[in-house]
């Protein structure tokens, strides 16, 4: 039974998320519980759906359809992350904006960090390019 396909996202997860806790904890100057969830480096979406597309790569090839299915999912999440996701967080900064200029503010503030950078979204593609090789090479083949 070859288990890599379920796996290499766990790990892709696990690890993307383990070190976006890390960064956000180094860079706050204490543990950043409160930064845990979308935003940060590196992307855990990006880790994720890169490592399946990256494993589909490495055990079949590029020119195999599953190959083309898993990019074709990797680009519309990759793209979310950069673009959609980043356009509600500003609309969260201009919300939270207003509402702290009304005369009786009693709502909670809407999360502002939603989206990913350039820089996020490629950490997250290489941490799971990485992985999917990792999981690749030390798991026996089952064809």
């Amino acid at each position: 039974m070859d288990l890599s396909y379920l796996l290499t996202p766990l790990l892709a997860w696990l690890v993307a998320g383990s070190l976006k806790f890390l960064i956000n904890s180094w860079r706050a100057g204490k543990p950043a519980f409160g930064l845990i969830g979308y935003g940060g480096m590196p992307s855990n979406h990006s880790a994720i759906v890169s490592s399946m597309a990256a494993l589909v790569a490495f055990k079949h090839g590029i020119d195999h359809p599953a190959f083309g299915v898993a990019l074709t999912l990797a680009f519309i999440v990759v793209l979310d992350a950069s673009s959609l996701r980043r356009q509600v967080g500003k609309h969260a900064q201009a919300i939270n904006r207003l509402q702290q200029q009304a005369p009786a503010a009693t709502t909670t503030a809407l999360r502002e960090r939603m989206g990913h950078s350039l820089a996020e979204i490629l950490g997250g593609v290489v941490c799971g390019i990485v992985l999917a090789w990792a999981v690749h090479a030390w798991l026996p083949l089952y064809d």
